[in-house]
């Protein structure tokens, strides 16, 4: 179901066309989109893939509903994945590497949107901790449940201009996550040593809320803080607004013991390309 519902998300993009994007529904759209990019990076990425930090089970749950209701798939299909990237990355067993195929536009595209449409959809294996959990196992298997949720809400809320709101927020998230997958691998500064082709990008780091600080995640996987480079032989802090929602949410009792690397573990990971 998620494939079919990314591509009828896309399609449904024609009714802000059709019907208009008023300043209500904009608003609608951009709100929709900033939630659940948060949702994205704070919750399935840098807490259940990566353990960043800790928090209290019913982030965990909130946040990935939040994140479902973006058409992001579940958090043991999402883990999965990006375990496997990185256990892979950029060679043939990488879901979503773009440098695998000889031709750049080919391996845009495919790591862009292509190999959601490709066998590799299905994870050969579940995170064990996350299907543990019996209610992120439960939101795993009903994904489809909190978009569908989330696209009648909007209807309601505001007919079909709306519900076109809904679409274009979800469509824009869908390829700002994919970007991850495909510039920060393409263009971008290393400086880092991570002996693949991960790059800091910092466009896409601002559609994203911080994600795109790619190369340095890939040599600080765990790391909560991903807005760091190296410039002149000096660490330079970054802007990471996802970074800023966990100290956020750290305040209000709801994170802890985040991790960040120090300073001199940082300088020792530097690369040629810093």
């Amino acid at each position: 179901m998620g494939p079919v519902f990314i591509v009828l998300v896309h399609l449904g993009c024609l009714l802000v066309v059709l019907e208009g994007l008023g300043w209500a529904a904009a608003l609608w759209a951009v709100a929709l989109y900033l939630v659940r990019m948060l949702g994205t990076t704070a919750i399935y990425h840098r807490l259940i893939t990566h353990g960043s930090y800790e928090a209290p089970k019913l982030v965990w749950w909130l946040g990935s509903v939040v994140t479902a209701s973006a058409g992001q798939m579940g958090p043991s299909w999402w883990k999965a994945h990006h375990q496997a990237h990185h256990r892979h990355v950029d060679t043939a067993a990488d879901p979503h590497s773009p440098l695998i195929a000889r031709n750049r536009w080919r391996g845009f595209w495919h790591s862009q949107i292509g190999w959601l449409l490709s066998p590799g959809f299905h994870p050969s294996e579940l995170p064990a901790d996350v299907e543990a959990d019996p209610v992120l196992r439960l939101i795993d298997r009903l994904h489809i449940v909190p978009p569908l949720a989330l696209a009648w809400l909007s209807w309601q809320l505001g007919g079909w201009e709306w519900l076109g709101a809904f679409c274009l927020s979800t469509t824009l998230l869908f390829h700002g996550v994919a970007t991850v997958n495909s510039a920060c691998h393409l263009a971008g500064s290393q400086p880092f040593a991570t002996g693949d082709g991960s790059r800091n990008n910092r466009w896409v780091a601002l559609i994203t809320l911080g994600e795109g600080w790619h190369n340095l995640h890939h040599g600080f996987q765990g790391s909560a803080r991903q807005g760091f480079t190296l410039r002149h032989g000096k660490v330079v802090t970054l802007p990471d607004p996802t970074y800023r929602f966990i100290r956020l949410l750290e305040q209000l009792g709801w994170a802890r013991r985040l991790r960040i690397p120090s300073e001199r573990a940082l300088l020792a990971r530097a690369g040629s390309g810093h």
